[in-house]
């Protein structure tokens, strides 16, 4: 049988800060599947954020109940957790949120950069400018997510802002390889401060909008230079 998380009094004790989202009041009649998405949604979530803890073993059952829902949705969710490195599954216990050091960090920006700058140096080359333009909206919501100090939000954005200029290839294989990398590389460390510094978050922010500068004036050393410099940051 599961044991209950890790921590006393269990997983997200008191105040509830993760919840599935509800409608008009009450709790959506929604498909098996619908509530295992937003389950997903909202623990990727508090693993950006640091409410699931690395090294923290955290179950299935003590999860559903703080989302009043069943189990089985919570555990299907982590499975897919599981496949993207964020968790591990213990046998008979749950699931133990992966400890992630500072090289794996490392690696994992040198894979992003030696995929993604080839790519966006293609792109500097042909796509126009006002293709790129079509794009400052989504740099910009990251810079609003910054200013909020918003992590799990930022993440989110992020990420939003990284596929669409991807996307511009018209490889969508690269596109879900990339994401992937990107979902790994915001798990937070094991050690350290769990979220980032506003400070950090706007400047990585600010990066965005200045790589959209350069691939709009087709400057391919900047663009170079800023991918992978945005990728050693923490929160990039």
């Amino acid at each position: 049988m599961e044991q209950t998380g890790a921590r006393e009094g269990g997983p997200f004790a008191g105040t509830p800060r993760v919840r599935v989202p509800e409608q008009a009041g009450t709790r959506q009649a929604v498909r098996r599947s619908s509530v295992r998405g937003q389950i997903l949604a909202a623990l990727r979530a508090a693993l950006v954020g640091g409410e699931l803890a690395p090294g923290e073993v955290y179950s299935a059952p003590a999860l559903a109940e703080r989302f009043g829902v069943s189990a089985t949705p919570v555990r299907e969710a982590m499975q897919q957790l599981a496949t993207e490195g964020a968790v591990e599954v213990v046998p008979n216990r749950g699931f133990r949120v992966v400890e992630r050091g500072a090289r794996e960090l490392a690696e994992l920006a040198e894979v992003r950069a030696l995929i993604e700058v080839p790519v966006m140096l293609r792109l500097a080359r042909t796509v126009p400018a006002e293709r790129w333009a079509e794009l400052r909206p989504l740099a910009e919501a990251t810079a609003t997510a910054a200013a909020g100090g918003d992590l799990a939000r930022y993440a989110e954005s992020d990420r939003a802002f990284h596929g669409a200029v991807l996307s511009l290839s018209g490889n969508q294989q690269l596109v879900q390889v990339a994401e992937d990398l990107h979902r790994r590389s915001q798990w937070p460390l094991s050690s350290g401060p769990v979220a980032a510094r506003r400070a950090d978050l706007l400047a990585d922010a600010a990066e965005h909008m200045a790589l959209l500068d350069a691939l709009t004036t087709q400057d391919l050393p900047v663009v170079s230079s800023l991918v992978r410099e945005h990728f050693t940051g923490a929160t990039g």
